[in-house]
This record gives C-alpha cells, sequence and structure tokens, in this order.
C-alpha cells in the first residue's frame, strides 16, 4: 500500500498535472526504498514489542521466536531502519531536502516510540501512525515539484490534491487503527495498555470510530462537490468510495464480536486502496 501510493502519487497525480519533473526516476527509486527500508524496519519492530499481545491476538501470525529469533530481528530492524534513513538522507542531501531530513529522522523515531510506549496509551499512537501515513504522500510531493512551481495554477492544484488525499490517508488510517485497538483488545489487557476500548470501553470506542467516519463522509463530501461537473470523477467517489465508507459506518453499528471488527478493518484496507486508486483518474484528464 505505500509503494503503491507513492507510485501514484508521483506518477499519476503529480506527472498528469505538473509537467516539469523535478524527481528522476532513479531518484525516485531511492525515495521508495528509502520509505519502504523504514516502513519495513518499523513493522519488525512493532511485532517485537508485540510477542506477548500477539500470542493472544494473533497466534497463527506470530513471527518473532517462531520463524526468526528476536536477537535476528533486532538485527533486521537496525540494518533496515539504517539503510532506509542513509538512502534518505543521501537523496535530501543531493536534493537540497532539509525537510526530506527531518521527515526521515521524525518517521524513525516516531516508529520507535510508538512500538516502545505509545501505543499503549489512548489515542496517541493512532494519531502518530496517522500522520505518518500522511506524510508518504506529502514526501513525495515535497522531492517532485520545485518552489518555482507551486505559484502557478497547476502547481496551486497539486498542492490542494496532496492536502486532500494526506487528509484522506490520516482520516482513513485513524479510523482503522481505533478499530484494530478494538479488535486487539483482549492480548492489550495482557501488557496493561491504555488504550481507547480499555480506558473507555469497545462500545466508546466505537462511537469515536464512528464519529471519525462522519467527519470522512463530510469531508468526501465537500471533495465531490468540486468535482460533480466531471462524471467520472463523481461516479467513482460515490459507488467505491463513500458507498462503501456509509456501509462500514453501518457495519460498525452493529458491530459487537472481534471477527466483525476484523470485518470492519478489512473493509477500511479496501476504502483506502479505492481512495489511492482514484489518482490513476487524472491521467485520463
Amino acid at each position: 500500500m505505500v509503494l503503491l501510493t507513492m507510485v501514484l502519487t508521483k506518477y499519476a497525480l503529480i506527472d498528469s498535472i505538473v509537467k516539469p519533473k523535478y524527481l528522476t526516476n532513479y531518484q525516485f527509486i531511492i525515495l521508495a526504498l528509502s520509505v519502504l527500508f523504514i516502513s519495513a524496519g518499523g513493522y519488525i519492530l512493532n511485532d517485537i514489542f508485540d510477542v506477548e499481545t500477539d500470542k493472544v491476538n494473533k497466534p497463527k501470525k506470530l513471527f518473532i521466536d517462531n520463524t526468526i529469533s528476536k536477537k535476528n530481528a533486532w538485527k533486521s530492524y537496525f540494518t533496515l531502519t539504517f539503510i532506509g534513513f542513509i538512502l534518505g538522507f543521501i537523496l535530501s542531501i543531493n536534493r537540497n531536502s532539509s525537510f526530506g531530513i527531518f521527515i526521515f529522522a521524525f518517521s524513525i523515531l516516531g516508529l520507535y516510540l510508538y512500538s516502545y510506549i505509545l501505543k499503549k496509551r489512548v489515542l496517541i499512537g493512532n494519531l502518530l501512525v496517522s500522520i505518518l501515513c500522511g506524510l508518504t504522500i506529502v514526501l513525495v510531493y515535497s522531492f517532485q515539484t520545485n518552489y518555482t512551481t507551486r505559484g502557478v495554477s497547476s502547481g496551486i492544484l497539486v498542492y490542494y490534491l496532496i492536502i486532500s488525499y494526506s487528509i484522506f490517508a490520516f482520516l482513513t488510517t485513524f479510523i482503522r487503527e481505533i478499530i484494530k485497538d478494538i479488535e486487539d483488545v483482549d492480548g492489550d489487557l495482557k501488557i496493561k495498555a491504555k488504550t481507547l476500548p480499555i480506558v473507555f470501553g469497545r462500545k466508546r470506542a466505537a462511537r469515536v470510530a464512528f464519529f471519525c467516519s462522519c467527519i470522512l463522509v463530510v469531508f468526501l463530501i465537500i471533495i465531490l462537490q468540486y468535482v460533480k461537473n466531471k462524471l467520472l470523477f463523481l461516479s467513482y467517489g460515490v459507488i467505491l468510495i463513500l458507498l462503501p465508507l456509509l456501509y462500514f459506518m453501518y457495519l460498525l453499528i452493529k458491530a459487537e464480536k472481534k471477527k466483525d471488527f476484523s470485518k470492519l478493518s478489512n473493509l477500511m484496507k479496501v476504502i483506502m486502496l479505492f481512495g489511492i486508486l482514484s489518482m490513476l483518474l487524472f491521467t485520463v484528464l
């Protein structure tokens, strides 16, 4: 999903609107590899700290100490993270982007703090992961465009599109993070985590997810107002994003069991996927 988001942001969205290409294919590969290595390191780190909870929540998907030792998992984390940062650092220096260096460093630190402590705290970890997902789109934009193009009409259009997609990525990820916390509440109780469903209960946590979904619906309706004269965009948005989201909210109201929230988590993944795939529509403008 991360790689797909980056590829579509550059080649489908930005390159379709802003003609001068300030990031070469080779540089984009370096950028993508950097983000993927750091992301992969973050997943490994999360699994290292989640061994006890995964024994309860996902016993069939427990890899640490089964498929790979914890010692080798740590080695893999440090190796991937180091390579990812070095690649990002070199590219940032080459592109004279201090913002890029900050994002790479912030992401590494954020992923560590999330896995170590923040995911056990009410909403803080959820917010951090959601911000990092939104920043993936912003990061590609920061490297792909030049400050001289951001004042022209095409540059302004791309800027607002990037902001819109970043907000979409943030909201969908945040909602899914809450759903996953509800789904994993049994394992989180074992490690005495203070997640939203543990502190306030599953039903109240589900209401927070529903409220955030309402915000997302309003956001999508506002966005669709700007494309109401473009039938392809409007049809795609309503049929493949808005209607599935409304169905998600309907299922969320009825959800009670762990399998219900697992289904909701997967459905939100599909909504996120269709949201990102909508960038392809800009290639036919």
